[in-house]
């Protein structure tokens, strides 16, 4: 792609023009302004049920008002917990409404159907006798003043987007004539409150050319990274020709990898397809590449399977442990564990153990295994086949080192080599590794070449756009039938 590349300083130059004109404050982002509307819906929903309850119920307990006060103020943390784990509290500057209030109806019945449970079987007969009624009364009252704080929330939000109030500094990507089309369709749409700091134009634009109305920052995708950095926007939007599908995963993945919520056009949609999430400008979808991948809930849940089917898997399979440690000790020269440095989350290193399976005298550098390898020691051979290899991983898993389900860990002198061939390639770091992912169980090989590492990334890429709590039980269920059948690396 022929163009001419800014000297850094020009860049920084641009760069320090395009400052975001009006800082974004905390007190304006939606997060803030949601949780402000539902504490106020919390509070008067409790003060509501408690005033009908009596009409309801003849056995009716009595409390103090500074009773009511502390369980007014632990219904409320209840509340903003269940609600923060329903992922309520991002910051979604611009979202479907329906989105958010089946978002909002989903989450308040989970929450009152708990709290509901949880009273139940020491209340008196007469809310035992009447519990759906109460129920049903609770929940309606507090799902409604919920929905009601955030229409407000919504509108004023709007407003406050539409007279510059809140803004959403933002730089644009892409080839000058699309990045043209994009910015009238952003100035003939003031509520949705971006603040175009600039633009990054690529492919074929120089000093001398006449701008298209904004600052330019820079003339090449490698300017990027420097421009991402030093502005800091909450989102970039990326509007790039279609036909050129490597150079719009590198601008997409430098971008990503700074933090930005990147946001890409719709007609290049295809690109991407089961790669990443849509989102909804006002009825224009947007393929969404998010630094933020699974909900609240969902970490929470896959952080607590880690630990847990860690600490069973370790603990019932105690004994066949010792007995694998001990046979790789008895039938070959060298340690019990393998242990070598992998690269992590966020690019961080660190020492991944397994069963040694090969012999220790071998003096090649870094490199992967081969079919019949002769390095492969007989128990060894065994062990791979069923995956057992894999089990001390389970402590790197405990320590939040890895995942049970990720992309595989890779040696830093491999994330260097396909770094350099892909710059891409870092988006895999975007999550803890795995000991089993989306491409151990549709794949059964090593990639040698760029196409294969490509295609092992296309894997990686559909768990890390996917992430959910539902895909890790599905690659585990597959991962226990592909150690069943021994289909592991020989």
């Amino acid at each position: 792609m022929a163009s001419t590349h800014h000297h850094p300083s020009s860049i920084l130059g641009a760069v320090a023009e395009a400052t975001p004109r009006r800082p974004f404050g905390i007190v304006w982002r939606p997060s803030m302004m949601q949780l402000a509307v539902d504490i106020l819906a919390f509070t008067i929903s409790f003060a509501v049920y408690q005033m009908v309850r009596p009409l309801i119920l003849s056995d009716v307990r009595v409390f103090s008002l500074a009773d009511h006060a502390a369980i007014a103020a632990v219904s409320c943390a209840f509340w903003c917990m269940v609600f923060w784990l329903g992922g309520l509290y991002r910051d979604y500057y611009i979202r479907s409404p329906f989105e958010e209030f089946f978002a909002l109806f989903r989450v308040s019945f989970l929450g009152s159907v708990t709290i509901f449970l949880l009273i139940f079987f020491g209340s008196s007969e007469d809310f035992q006798s009447n519990p759906r009624y109460v129920f049903g009364i609770y929940w309606f009252v507090l799902f409604g003043l919920a929905a009601i704080g955030r229409i407000t929330a919504r509108q004023l939000q709007r407003r406050f987007r539409e007279r510059g109030i809140i803004t959403i500094p933002t730089v644009l990507i892409g080839t000058r004539e699309r990045l043209a089309e994009l910015l009238i369709d952003l100035r003939d749409e003031p509520a949705w409150g971006y603040d175009v700091l600039g633009v990054v134009e690529v492919g074929g634009a120089d000093a001398s050319q006449a701008t298209i109305g904004v600052a330019r920052l820079g003339t090449t995708i490698d300017d990027v990274p420097t421009v991402v950095r030093a502005l800091r926007p909450r989102e970039v939007l990326v509007t790039m020709d279609h036909t050129d599908h490597d150079a719009l995963l590198k601008v997409t993945a430098q971008a990503a990898d700074e933090g930005a919520l990147v946001r890409i056009v719709p007609d290049l949609y295809e690109i991407f397809s089961g790669q990443a999430r849509t989102q909804q400008i006002y009825g224009s979808p947007l393929i969404e590449v998010s630094p933020e991948l699974m909900q609240p809930w969902e970490e929470f849940a896959k952080r607590t399977t880690d630990i847990v089917v860690s600490l069973l898997i370790l603990g019932l399979g105690l004994p066949v442990w010792l007995l694998t440690a001990l046979a790789v000790k008895v039938t070959s020269k060298g340690p019990m564990f393998f242990v070598q440095a992998r690269v992590g989350k966020n690019g961080s290193v660190f020492r991944m153990a397994k069963f040694r399976s090969m012999y220790t005298d071998d003096r090649r550098g870094p490199t992967w295994t081969e079919e019949n390898d002769p390095r492969v020691t007989p128990i060894g051979r065994f062990i791979r086949k069923t995956h057992l290899d894999e089990i001390p991983q389970l402590w790197n898993v405990l320590k939040g080192e890895m995942s049970l389900v990720g992309p595989r860990p890779e040696q830093p002198h491999y994330v260097d080599k396909f770094t350099q061939m892909l710059p891409y390639y870092r988006r895999r770091h975007k999550v803890r590794p795995g000991v089993t992912g989306w491409w151990q169980v549709k794949v059964k090989s090593n990639p040698e070449s760029l196409e294969e590492i490509k295609n092992r990334l296309r894997y990686d890429f559909f768990y890390i756009e996917n992430m959910s709590f539902k895909l890790d039980l599905e690659i585990m269920v597959r991962t226990v039938f592909v150690m069943l059948r021994g289909h592991g690396r020989a």
